[in-house]
């Protein structure tokens, strides 16, 4: 058993308490990792807030994170002590009729379990102060050691910086294949990127790889433009400076609506302006963000008949065992940005510092 730090919360819509916790070691078909680097999401604010409906407390957040081996359990064969990893909220059995389908990257081996909060065996590697403490997302990165099951690693470049490739773990990987996976963006297109920030932005860079020739970037922050415009934003506009609503002005400005719409926020409401705001006959629209629990969309069924198209993405559509160490590859190689993202960087006990940053837009 390893005693390490960890950042846990031990109730909805508390800040994170940084705790000495015991981490129990791999059992068959897992892994133990030594966190090196881990980045904040706004899906780890969601659950915290309590607003999740799968969100069991206490628990160790954080899905975004990159570290190496510590040790591996009977029957691991992918991965050794010392190799460098990201650890996988999606993971790829590769037996699953999910991971054997070329359509989608959705493995369901441990699906169950990981939504419980707990290893594949239905047990919990942590425990502080005598008590039981879950899992998150299958990762729990929020900790100096953690315990995940094989199939939720990847193996990468050791020459990788962990500082900055652990934002493939969700973020960037998202955003990046919403563009390029799911939406299929092609040369020449206009686009459409609702919220501009970590995911909003790596669509952003999609957009712009794949060859669209027009990016409009759409936040009500105007501080996030120059940032947008770095990634490849043509242009950026606010909601807020036109009486209209958003999927008219981008209509009256695109000629007839954009080719592909994402809405990177998690709200329903701009979830309907982004498919409205495509145009008739081929507009395609992709939901990036989360929404709330219980929340639904709507818009009216002539939008669909006329030929738009309404998709959602879940880690850009990516199979992680065999794409994060592409990525990785991608970005060593100077093809992705990834540094760029980065705005700050701060000690693991000032955890609750970096969620009011994101909080503020920061």
């Amino acid at each position: 058993v390893i005693k390490c730090k960890a950042a846990v919360a031990w109730e909805a819509g508390k800040p994170l308490s940084i705790e000495e916790v015991e981490v129990a070691p791999p059992k068959a078909h897992e892994v133990r990792i030594k966190i090196v680097a881990t980045a904040v999401c706004h899906t780890d604010a969601y659950t915290l807030s309590g607003a999740d409906p799968e969100g069991c407390f206490p628990v160790i957040l954080g899905h975004e994170g990159a570290g190496i081996v510590e040790s591996v359990g009977e029957g691991v064969t992918k991965v050794k002590k010392g190799d460098t990893v990201i650890p996988l909220y999606i993971p790829q059995c590769g037996e699953c009729k999910f991971c054997k389908n070329p359509k989608t990257n959705l493995c369901q081996k441990i699906r169950i379990t990981q939504g419980k909060g707990v290893m594949p065996d239905g047990t919990s590697r942590f425990t502080c102060k005598g008590k039981q403490i879950y899992h998150f997302m299958g990762t729990s990165t929020f900790s100096e050691y953690t315990v995940v099951a094989d199939i939720s690693v990847a193996k990468i470049d050791a020459a990788a910086p962990l500082d900055k490739v652990c934002l493939l773990g969700c973020g960037i990987s998202t955003g990046y294949g919403a563009a390029l996976n799911t939406a299929k963006v092609e040369p020449g297109s206009t686009c459409a990127v609702f919220g501009l920030g970590g995911v909003g932005l790596a669509v952003i860079m999609g957009c712009k790889i794949a060859g669209a020739s027009r990016i409009i970037g759409i936040d009500i922050n105007k501080d996030k433009y120059a940032k947008a415009k770095e990634f490849g934003a043509t242009e950026c506009i606010s909601p807020q400076d036109s009486k209209k609503p958003i999927q008219e002005v981008l209509v009256e400005m695109t000629d007839g609506g954009v080719d592909y719409s994402f809405e990177c926020i998690g709200n329903v409401g701009v979830m309907r302006a982004a498919l409205e705001a495509c145009h008739k006959g081929w507009g395609v629209s992709v939901i990036v963000g989360v929404a709330g629990a219980g929340q639904e969309i709507s818009t009216r069924p002539f939008q669909l008949v006329t030929g738009r198209t309404w998709k959602g993405t879940a880690f850009g559509g990516w199979k992680s065992v065999d794409n994060v160490p592409k990525l990785v590859t991608e970005y060593m190689s100077k093809k992705i940005k990834v540094d760029e993202f980065v705005t700050h960087t701060l000690p693991f006990d000032k955890i609750n510092e970096a969620f009011e940053l994101m909080h503020s837009g920061k």
